[in-house]
């Protein structure tokens, strides 16, 4: 069994303003794709994940994680470090 990948998808998506749907056109998916990939309910490929950081012109290690990602306002304002 795959393990969960974690992501921030709609966050950047909502940040950037872009659809699901413009997404989902300029890597090559369906709409429906990226709204099950924000969910956790679908891990991309690798092929996916690296198109849609390539999209964003992020990192892909920004973007999905097989750690939960820690809240940003604990990244921005250092709360709760380990």
């Amino acid at each position: 069994m795959s393990e969960q990948v974690h992501n921030r998808l709609a966050m950047v998506r909502a940040e950037r303003k872009v659809s699901r749907q413009s997404l989902a056109e300029a890597v090559g998916v369906h709409y429906q794709t990226i709204g099950y990939i924000e969910r956790g309910q679908y891990n991309p490929s690798l092929d996916l994940a690296l198109k849609i950081s390539k999209f964003f012109d992020l990192p892909v290690e920004a973007l999905f994680s097989l750690e939960p990602f820690r809240p940003l306002t604990d990244e921005v304002y250092g709360r709760n470090q380990p």
